[in-house]
């Protein structure tokens, strides 16, 4: 039997609060989100084109995908706290460099330096590790990562609402402000977590290609990445499609994009509710079925004449359904294929599904016209949910050929 030690807000001598730990997750998914219902009024105010704008999703994404390779090891030999620390401190002041910028190539740097809070989600979970036992640390994941699913839902409502109000610098305004108190609560509240060395990159690096021979890891992370590259290729279109397509403006542009979060919200209580008892792999299987059934609902009814933004924003609920009982199962199915490289299938799956991501919300960013409509982002997001359809069925009979 286990004695969980006694946890003090605000002393660092003990554990870190919940509290602090849900902060420091839900600051990654708010930067990812708040401020894209003013991407086309931004792309106004820098003089360039939307295209190029999207790089403010597409490139800070592709530097979180870089950084879910090297935070675990380095994390471990360098300590959890200082790279926190250290990383919300390179947040805040990447948030006042692109809230003073004055050119695009300016506000674009600074945007992709925002993206070092990233480590701060993968941390999260490892701290939590650090500091509780195996029985226990599933749950409390739950509430940490808790942040990441709630987020998503109110942080464009919030941008949207500064921006309809302020202007676009105010998100920046905001995110400084929010960055500035969470490095606070990180320095009064967390002390060091890690205990011993752990895994040196170099050692990490000659794993790959036990993992990378492994069929049911690339069907495992494949689904993933589809299946969130479906998602962020919305990302990458929702601010022209509601700005420009459909007049929204930027509040109700902000309440729109967070109709995919309450999805995925309750597919992740669905998740954790019935994966014990149908299996990883089912799980996964109903998850991408809801996705491409949902979506491909609405691309039947916009080829119908249906243009409307109940029909584009109201069926994407089902593709957060959808991802919310599918990523968990397949996630959790990619770091079992070998039990023994489970860090290294976290680090390395991440860095494939949000590098993907990133690519994704580029080429739907950039092949959307007012003349076009929805129906290219739509055929985007359904023909890649529909690849981890197929990816998943691959796991699925990969596996009873092995039985």
């Amino acid at each position: 039997m286990t004695t969980r030690p006694m946890i003090r807000f605000l002393d660092r001598t003990t554990p870190p609060h919940i509290v602090t730990l849900v902060l420091i997750t839900g600051m990654a998914a708010l930067s990812v989100s708040i401020f894209l219902p003013s991407l086309a009024a931004m792309t106004t105010y820098f003089d360039t084109d939307y295209a190029i704008m999207q790089v403010a999703l597409s490139g800070y994404l592709a530097t979180t995908a870089v950084l879910q390779v090297f935070i675990g090891p380095i994390s471990d030999r360098y300590g959890r706290r200082k790279l926190v620390l250290g990383s919300l401190s390179v947040f805040v002041m990447a948030s006042i460099g692109a809230l003073l910028a004055t050119t695009i190539e300016v506000f674009l740097f600074f945007r992709i330096l925002q993206a070092a809070v990233a480590t701060s989600m993968a941390l999260g979970r490892a701290i939590v590790r650090d500091i509780v036992p195996q029985d226990e640390a599933a749950s409390m994941i739950g509430y940490v990562t808790m942040g990441m699913a709630l987020v998503p839902m109110v942080g464009p409502m919030i941008g949207g609402g500064l921006a309809q109000a302020f202007g676009w610098q105010a998100t920046f305004v905001f995110l400084s402000a929010a960055g500035l108190g969470t490095l606070t609560l990180v320095y009064l509240d967390l002390g060091e977590t890690v205990k011993g060395q752990g895994t040196s990159f170099r050692d990490q690096l000659r794993t790959y290609p036990e993992l990378l021979r492994s069929p049911r890891f690339w069907g495992y992370v494949l689904c993933a990445a589809f299946g969130s590259g479906a998602f962020f290729a919305l990302l990458g279109g929702t601010s022209f499609v509601a700005s420009e397509i459909f007049g929204l403006s930027p509040l109700w542009s902000g309440v729109a994009l967070g109709t995919p979060a309450i999805g995925y919200a309750v597919g992740n209580y669905l998740s954790g509710r019935f994966s014990v008892r149908l299996g990883i792999n089912r799980m996964a299987l109903i998850g991408t079925l809801v996705t491409v059934a949902g979506l491909g609902v609405s691309a039947i009814l916009t080829a119908a004449g249906v243009n409307h933004p109940l029909n584009f924003f109201g069926f994407c609920v089902f593709l957060g359904l959808g991802n919310g009982m599918m990523l968990p199962n397949v996630m959790s199915g990619s770091i079992s294929v070998r039990p023994h490289l489970a860090g290294t299938a976290s680090g390395l799956g991440g860095a494939i599904m949000i590098g993907g991501g990133a690519a994704l919300s580029q080429f739907a960013g950039s092949i959307l016209t007012v003349e076009t409509g929805t129906m290219p982002l739509q055929l985007i997001m359904l023909g890649v949910s529909a690849l981890a359809l197929l990816s998943v069925l691959f796991v699925i009979r990969r596996e009873k050929q092995i039985a």
